[in-house]
């Protein structure tokens, strides 16, 4: 089965390092195969890429009450807005 995850497109309230630092602290969820995190040059845009090993093991995480808990608590307040995300399947790794 193809890798599956998500992207998220966001614009930060807090320096990036902060994010960051919050994104790090965070244990790594079941099933997650790499996660990437890109700065945008005009300083405010973050790009996160998360790579899980299957759709389920995605799913499993974004059902998780403490998860979303999380992400209310300490990632929303970072940004300045909502995040927008996209689904779907890792076809090319180059």
């Amino acid at each position: 089965m193809s890798d599956y995850g998500t992207v998220m497109i966001a614009k930060l309230a807090v320096p990036f390092e902060e994010f960051e630092r919050a994104m790090r602290e965070r244990p790594n969820p079941p099933g997650l195969l790499h996660g990437h995190l890109m700065r945008g040059d005009d300083g405010a845009t973050v790009v996160g890429a998360f790579i899980f090993e299957s759709r389920d093991s995605y799913a499993a995480l974004a059902d998780n009450t403490d998860q979303a808990k999380w992400y209310a608590e300490v990632i929303a307040p970072m940004l300045d807005g909502d995040a927008t995300w996209h689904d779907g399947v890792w076809a090319l790794e180059v």
